[in-house]
């Protein structure tokens, strides 16, 4: 059995690497909750064939696949598929200068590996941030060694190329006001006018330098609109079709 003060030292490591595989703050203090939670109710199951802290691993590992699922995730074929492809063709290449730059710079080598698909990223973290070792990687997420030691390679590739294209798009917003995170997780306070008018001026500012928030925008609003319109009966609903329902319930 495993008891609650035994997993006390397993937290930090716990939290470093939830930190590093999810965005949120919060979420990544669930994802480790979840897995004390989990490790309590299932204490007896563990039987000593790997260590603790692989064994807590493999089950925050799940939840936060788990979590991935229910949020749809985008399709982690598509993003790899493409990234294969473009380092299949011998003229794909990269500043490498550029790319460690911003591997050295923590918030953009974290925004690039949070562009990962999930199953990547977390081979990827595992092993050349924690130094787990591929066996230890491929227990954690239950997947014979062969294909542990794909994702890891396929992770270093798909991280390369989005601290390339990151730079780039880095170029093209230069001096824009927040991050394009930061102005899209307030557009729909924008929306409704409730922002202070500080950030409304920033959310704006963004919106009208950066290239590719803009669109975004354009959707969330048209959305908005088409969303509304379904109030109006007749936008959606045949006139004989309401005069049929109606007829047939004063006959009730």
């Amino acid at each position: 059995m495993i008891d609650a003060d035994t997993l006390v030292a397993e937290v930090p490591g716990l939290m470093r690497y939830a930190r590093t595989i999810v965005r949120d703050q919060a979420l990544a203090e669930d994802l480790v909750q979840e897995t004390l939670v989990r490790a309590l109710e299932r204490g007896h199951s563990f039987r000593g064939d790997s260590s603790l802290a692989t064994w807590l691993h493999r089950i925050l590992h799940n939840a936060a696949v788990d979590h991935s699922r229910r949020h749809r995730e985008e399709p982690t074929e598509d993003v790899t598929t493409l990234v294969e492809e473009r380092w299949r063709d011998e003229r794909y290449s990269v500043d490498a200068s550029v790319v460690t730059a911003r591997a050295e710079t923590v918030e953009a080598l974290k925004d690039s590996l949070l562009r990962l698909p999930l199953i990547y990223r977390t081979a990827l973290v595992l092993h050349d941030m924690e130094g787990l070792t591929m066996p230890q990687i491929a227990r954690i997420q239950q997947v014979q060694l062969p294909a542990a030691k794909q994702r890891l390679r396929r992770g270093r590739m798909l991280l390369v190329t989005a601290l390339a294209s990151q730079w780039e798009r880095r170029v093209a917003i230069a001096g824009v006001p927040l991050t394009c995170w930061d102005a899209r997780s307030r557009v729909s306070d924008y929306l409704d006018d409730t922002l202070a008018a500080r950030e409304r001026h920033l959310v704006e500012t963004h919106l009208a330098d950066c290239p590719t928030c803009p669109p975004l925008f354009d959707a969330l609003v048209q959305t908005r609109r088409c969303v509304g319109l379904l109030r109006d009966p007749d936008s959606t609903i045949p006139a004989d079709l309401v005069k049929r329902i109606v007829e047939a319930s004063r006959a009730s």
